[in-house]
């Protein structure tokens, strides 16, 4: 055992004491980081604007603050971009993380002197979590690796620029700079597939025990690591590889490719990261959901997903929701993000403590006929016919056909690029229709009124979805393919990678 490994232990204690302090009273720290936030922004140019010096309680807050997504707070962060200090937070933003908007093209998203150390926080007692409750830490007497964006940052008016990973990755903790890989060298190469060579060529003989990132671009390394050593499993490469840390999507429809490259079942952490804030880590490998962090500088607010685009929607606090219900996210940070719909939809599987489960985007879903199919129902319905005809999956995504050429009823049309394509597929895409049809009462409703016929799916051609974000300039990073569309931007292009082989 390693000196790393075995200090690692009682730090891992503090910290769970530490958590455990909040997690026994969320509702006092939500409304500590609530009375924080309001005083410290009150002279600001947004706290001015917003009436915070008679703000007192979440009720006034709400009177004053609407909801916004990052369309209606972006004059606000022009301001900061152009220089202008105390606009949504005190002084300025430490960095500004860069992000892809799928409306606003790059986002801008503030990071804080007080939020910086609260994005490293979160990733660190995820860890301390799974070493507390297992025991085991010998992994951080290994190499370990983060695949992630450049840390190369521009600066401009005082700020930092940057992607999220990027920014993080200039502060990975001094214990972990000695076991880190890839070097800054490497690290730095902005084309994904040549950033991806140079990562193989520095890791393939190392002792590597941890690896992290968002699953899609894992196996893109796994798959290299593999065609460089003959085809060799992942646990032959990486002897003591004993933890895999991920985010940014659902895993499930990535873990039984991932397993089978590796050549086992590897214990796993996942963390609810994102540029807004860190947001919910796994904290117990044997308890379903994520633990939402509750001292972190963020005070949430939750919209019931279907009331999401209503003009006055009912806005609640942690003390108001309901367990197995959909909801939208907003964020108040101490970044100076106030009322800001962060996009993601959750859905509480505790209470004690709170726990919670990502089910989606809250822009992607599909609703051209009124039936609401979320990210969670898709993701379900395709997974459980998948594991009945031990099918392997590589991605997928949904979209509407409103109008078929042959005047036919409407329909989903889906574009899945198999590992292993089914038998037949039209019988496959019977059963997934079937399965969404008891997973949403909506589209169930549709199919019988003959509003809608059944879904139709098409089997794209190897490395479809990996060739499409190429061409879009966003292979690798934090980037993923969205699951479901109202509009035919992604299906259109995909129509041209279908494949031909498939019996339908």
């Amino acid at each position: 055992m390693g000196i790393k490994s075995l200090l690692a232990r009682p730090l891992a204690a503090f910290a769970v004491m530490q958590i455990n302090k909040w997690k026994k009273n969320p509702l006092k720290a939500q409304e500590k980081v609530f009375k924080n936030l309001i005083k410290k922004a009150k002279h600001t140019a947004f706290g001015r604007d917003h009436s915070y010096a008679v703000v007192n309680s979440y009720e006034d807050f709400k009177k004053y603050v609407p909801v916004r997504d990052y369309e209606l707070i972006k004059p606000y962060i022009e301001r900061i971009v152009a220089g202008e200090s105390s606009v949504l937070w005190p002084g300025k933003p430490k960095y500004l993380a860069k992000t892809s908007g799928t409306t606003s093209g790059i986002k801008y998203i503030p990071i804080s002197m007080d939020s910086m150390p609260e994005h490293l926080k979160g990733a660190q007692n995820a860890m301390f979590c799974y070493i507390h409750e297992t025991g085991r830490a010998e992994f951080l007497d290994g190499k370990i690796i983060f695949l992630q964006g450049s840390p190369v940052l521009e600066h401009k008016n005082g700020i930092a620029f940057g992607r999220l990973s990027g920014i993080v990755a200039n502060h990975v903790p001094a214990y972990l700079q000695a076991n880190r890989l890839p070097s800054f060298e490497a690290n730095s190469i902005e084309d994904w597939e040549e950033k991806i060579e140079a990562i193989v060529a520095e890791t393939i003989t190392e002792d590597m025990r941890l690896i992290s990132g968002i699953p899609p671009w894992v196996q893109m390394y796994f798959d290299r690591l593999s065609a460089h050593t003959d085809g060799k499993k992942i646990k032959d490469i990486f002897k003591n590889f004993s933890l895999f840390v991920y985010g940014g999507v659902n895993f499930e429809p990535y873990r039984a490719r991932l397993e089978e490259s590796i050549g086992k079942r590897i214990p796993s952490i996942e963390t609810y990261p994102a540029s807004e804030g860190f947001i919910a880590f796994q904290d117990s490998q044997t308890e379903k959901g994520l633990l939402l962090i509750l001292d972190s500088g963020i005070f949430y607010e939750f919209i019931p997903s279907e009331e999401y685009f209503n003009e006055n929607p009912t806005r609640l606090s942690l003390k108001d929701v309901e367990l197995d219900k959909n909801y939208a996210l907003i964020l108040n940070t101490n970044a100076g993000l106030w009322g800001y719909s962060i996009g993601d939809t959750i859905k509480f599987v505790s209470k004690d403590p709170y726990r919670l489960i990502v089910t989606g985007r809250i822009k992607h879903y599909i609703s051209a006929f009124g039936e609401h199919v979320i990210g969670e129902e898709v993701e379900s319905a395709i997974l459980s016919a998948a594991k009945h005809e031990n099918l392997e999956i590589t991605e997928f995504t949904v979209a509407p056909r409103v109008a078929p050429a042959d005047g036919s009823l409407p329909f989903h049309e889906w574009y899945v690029e198999f590992v292993n394509p089914p038998a037949d597929l039209t019988l496959f895409s019977i059963k997934v229709d079937k399965s969404l049809q008891s997973l949403n009462s909506y589209y169930f409703d549709l199919i019988e009124g003959k509003v809608l016929q059944p879904l139709i799916m098409h089997s794209l051609e190897k490395d479809a979805f990996r060739n499409y974000m190429k061409s879009k300039g966003k292979l690798g990073g934090q980037n993923k393919v969205p699951r479901l569309s109202n509009d035919r931007l992604i299906a259109d292009e995909l129509d041209k990678l279908v494949s031909r082989n498939v019996k339908t």
